[in-house]
């Protein structure tokens, strides 16, 4: 979900307006010192070189923003964001893996939401430690050179349950998103909580990187207040909302390389330089988090990097373009030129311009089903481009290249221009199997070396074309140089598996490129060495260009050999080793156990909550004659919930109407005395806002129908897996809403039962109100010696039965220290299951396999720090929600290594508290 709107003021209204202004973006007046430019001169800030990467140091920043992008102490910055979760990456150890991948990816912000129910377990209590620590996060964000785009909401969407609203938020007055008391006073303390944390790492301060803060801000009212909340708490960055004048801009998913060029492309061609990638990590719905709208544990599969944190297909045209919007300068202030066609309509042309250095871009755009070539108008010339199906390329002629050479054209995209000692290189990108022709405008004759035997040149009438064509994953290197300069220039072409391991790195002491590796974390000039870290997974050259006076190379602190090479670049003479294969073990030595004794007439409810209210403050309606059954009234806003009710008067009784709400992937089962009547599942669509009602119909066993004398009637179990609140309607109902009898009128006395106390470190969304759960079934250190063997596999069809089943085992891991692996947790086969399946790994919940009767299985990530990679034991448990006609095990469980690198960061283990014996 969009909550910051593209702005309704377009460039026609910008154009009105000069100079450089915050444009009420502010708070509250001017920013950090007031209006840019810092120089004085009137009119717009100039083409010229973007801010250095951003860190906590020390000293003051303005930032504002004029029509066509933000400033930073003067200088315009394309903001280039990509959107994490940190809440749905719960290991703080690789909050540190994965920004470092997205800087390293061409970004240079990250785009943060916070869930409200992440935090808050109970009104006034509120946790920022463990997996929830966000001054670690902001911290770590700043040492990785990445600003961030803060959002705390109070309303954050995300496909997160309720919005990220807190569960005992339905049972307070107030509606959330209104400007009434009730809700302010709750959403105020929110965001003054949040506040106290971000104001100590502002950028304008100097003490971090949190940039510009987004806001859902549905009316005037609303924003002043927010305005005012801000300001008393000492926030001072920009602010984004609804009528920012500069649009955020965040296309939706894009499932491939050619959908994610389309998308973002578009947004360049309308001259947005505030991009946003969502998600540039997706991450796992783990625990209760998820919301109907997305109830899978894994959170957009179409992110760049997956859950596994692992690049995907699609990265590469991303890394382009960070990339080129971070080393062009001419790209942040673009504006609309003249209008240009392609000779063949099927491709659509936006023409841009740059005032200042003259540099044009064309992003051409092709939506048909067929590669088209056309001729195109550019650089004076008529020029024959392809442009495959359904895909788009961005062009560029004029663009300064060094010492008196510039591009006249090219037919393939610009990734990067940078100028390393007297070295002037510039990378230009394509698809495999293309045939890159790129033409420099050279006063005088060149002298043009090619390095790899792909390159063909030849110069006529002051013009030096060459032509290469893309291989998979090479590069292509032309040298250039000429009597008129000491500066050579280095032309680079790549297809989109090539570029994705060139790594470009500003140092304070100047720039380098690094070619080679499958990722560059880190690069430091320490006299005459340079020091790099990063990740090989195959063994692979290594070529660095640096600044003169670099003689020497360590990879991840090891030297490692190397010369000059032709490209006047350090080249190892032996590549770097890649990464070592992994053995998993497989996971035996199950034991087994079969719960639901709250089914049982025996058990004692004492100590469960009486359901007896008559009112709500839910959307719900309670129906007439009967009790708020409302899991939320009582207070179990996550997981399982449990009903009892003793049927007084009962005798005769023929069958049981149970009406229930829940939301994606709810399940319903009841017993009497015991007995199981059966299972239900909600059907069809809902009610388009996250919430499914249903009513499950049970006809009453012959022998169970003359009970209800005189040990006070039979026992009504029910268990509800009530699942998410819906984020359009967080307030519906969850669990049971009403219970229908025929063939007896029985007097009904409800008593309910969820998720015990939050887990203090696990937080108040990791388990619901399963017995297990409540008993520490899922813990590490339980004691399950008395549990009879018994693997998910093994369960057949003589085990069916309706109701929870537990199974648990115990592994280990030996990972070498210097192997970063990516391990996942496979559940279910082929065969059609309908169960339901619980994961924990030491106590946290990773989230809910849902079979549904279609055998497809689907694998957990286990993220390391929760798993246990270094000779230590890891604690697996599975609870499995089955009805009477499927086996009560989801199959083969193994674990499935799902990537691994050389490399890596250093992980720390999450904390995982086992159960308290006695």
């Amino acid at each position: 979900m969009e909550l910051s709107r593209p702005s309704k003021l377009g460039r026609r209204a910008f154009s009105a307006l000069a100079g450089t202004t915050v444009l009420g973006l502010a708070l509250g007046g001017s920013v950090s010192g007031g209006a840019l430019p810092a120089s004085g001169a009137p009119g717009p800030v100039p083409t010229g070189p973007p801010p250095g990467p951003p860190g906590a140091d020390g000293r003051r920043h303005r930032i504002a923003l004029d029509r066509y992008s933000l400033l930073v102490d003067g200088r315009r910055l394309a903001l280039w964001s990509g959107e994490l979760h940190p809440f749905r990456l719960p290991s703080p150890s690789l909050w540190r893996d994965v920004l470092q991948k997205m800087r390293a990816y061409g970004h240079n912000a990250v785009s943060v939401r916070l869930a409200w129910n992440q935090h808050s377990p109970a009104p006034g209590r509120y946790d920022f430690t463990g997996v929830r620590d966000l001054d670690l996060f902001l911290r770590t964000a700043a040492e990785c050179g990445l600003y961030v785009v803060l959002h705390p909401g109070p309303y954050i969407g995300a496909d997160v349950d309720a919005g990220g609203l807190p569960g005992w938020l339905t049972t307070v007055e107030g509606r959330a998103g209104s400007t009434g008391p009730a809700f302010l006073r709750h959403a105020d303390e929110w965001l003054r909580r949040v506040n106290a944390i971000a104001a100590r790492h502002q950028f304008t301060r100097g003490t971090g990187t949190v940039l510009l803060y987004r806001a859902d801000t549905p009316g005037r009212a609303d924003l002043d207040h927010l305005r005012d909340r801000l300001r008393a708490d000492g926030i001072e960055v920009p602010l984004l909302h609804a009528g920012s004048p500069l649009a955020w801009q965040e296309p939706g998913p894009t499932r491939d390389a050619a959908e994610a060029r389309r998308a973002h492309f578009d947004r360049l061609a309308r001259g947005s330089t505030l991009h946003n990638v969502r998600m540039a990590f997706g991450g796992t719905s783990w625990g209760w988090l998820a919301a109907p709208s997305a109830p899978s544990p894994t959170y957009d599969p179409t992110a760049a990097i997956d859950e596994a944190r692992r690049p995907t297909a699609k990265l590469a045209p991303l890394h382009q373009l960070g990339h080129l919007l971070r080393h062009v300068p001419d790209f942040t202030r673009m504006t609309a030129a003249q209008e240009v066609r392609a000779a063949d309509p099927r491709v659509r042309v936006r023409h841009l311009a740059n005032p200042d250095t003259g540099a044009h871009a064309y992003v051409l755009r092709n939506d048909s089903a067929a590669d088209v070539t056309s001729t195109l108008p550019m650089g004076g010339r008529d020029v024959e481009v392809t442009v495959p199906a359904r895909d788009a390329k961005l062009l560029a002629t004029g663009l300064h290249l060094g010492a008196g050479r510039t591009l006249a054209y090219a037919t393939v995209q610009p990734m990067l221009s940078l100028s390393v000692g007297t070295l002037d290189i510039a990378a230009f990108v394509g698809r495999a199997g293309e045939m890159a022709h790129l033409v420099l405008d050279c006063p005088d004759e060149p002298w043009p070396t090619r390095l790899d035997e792909e390159a063909a040149w030849t110069f006529d009438h002051g013009e030096l074309h060459v032509m290469v064509p893309l291989k998979e994953d090479r590069l292509t290197r032309v040298r250039v140089r000429s009597g008129e300069t000491d500066r050579t220039l280095l032309l680079l072409f790549a297809d989109d598996a090539a570029s994705l391991r060139l790594w470009p790195y500003e140092t304070p002491s100047g720039r380098v490129l690094v070619r080679g590796p499958e990722l560059l974390r880190e690069a430091a000039l320490d006299g005459a060495v340079i020091r790099l870290t990063g990740d090989t997974v195959d063994e692979r050259e290594l070529e660095v260009w640096a600044p003169p006076g670099i003689t020497d190379v360590t990879w991840n602190g090891t030297r490692v050999q190397s010369g000059l090479g032709r490209a006047q670049s350090l080249m190892t003479v032996w590549p770097l080793p890649g990464v070592p294969r992994l053995v998993l073990p497989a996971l035996d030595g199950w034991r087994r156990r079969a719960e639901n004794f709250e089914s049982r007439p025996d058990y004692g409810d004492e100590g469960w909550t009486v359901a007896d209210r008559r009112t709500t403050h839910g959307t719900t309606p309670v129906p007439d004659g009967q009790p708020v059954l409302f899991a939320d009234d009582y207070g179990f806003h996550y997981g399982d919930v449990w009903y009892r009710a003793r049927l007084t008067g009962a005798a005769g009784l023929e069958s049981v109407s149970l009406s229930y709400r829940t939301g994606a992937h709810g399940l319903l089962m009841a017993w009497l005395d015991g007995e199981p009547l059966g299972s239900h599942r909600p059907g069809g669509a809902g009610d388009g806002k996250g919430t499914w009602t249903a009513t499950a119909d049970f006809r009453v066993p012959q022998a169970l129908r003359a009970r209800g004398g005189e040990d006070g009637g039979p026992l009504l179990s029910v268990l509800v897996r009530r699942t998410q609140h819906g984020q359009d309607g967080y307030r519906a109902a969850r669990g049971l809403t009403s219970a229908r009898f025929e063939g007896a009128s029985p007097d009904v006395r409800w008593r309910i039962m969820g998720a015990a106390a939050p887990d203090p470190v696990r937080g108040p969304l990791n388990t619901g109100g399963l017995y297990g759960e409540r008993h520490g079934w899922h813990l590490p250190g339980y004691d399950d010696g008395t549990w009879e063997p018994g693997s998910p596999a093994a369960a057949g069809d003589a085990d069916r039965r309706q109701g929870v089943t537990w199974y648990r085992t115990t592994f280990r891991l030996d990972v070498p220290p210097e192997t970063d692996a990516s391990v996942g947790l496979v559940v279910g086969d082929t065969r059609a299951r309908d169960v339901r399946v619980q994961v924990f790994l030491n106590g946290w919940n990773m989230g809910e396999y849902g079979g549904a009767g279609t055998g497809a299985p689907h694998t957990v990530v286990l993220p390391n720090g929760i798993l246990r990679t270094r000779a230590a034991a890891n604690t697996l448990a599975l609870a499995v929600l089955s009805g009477g006609d499927t086996p009560p095990g989801p199959g083969p469980v193994r674990l499935d290594l799902l990537g691994s690198a050389a490399g890596g960061v250093p992980v720390k283990p999450v904390s995982s508290p086992a159960r308290h014996r006695g």
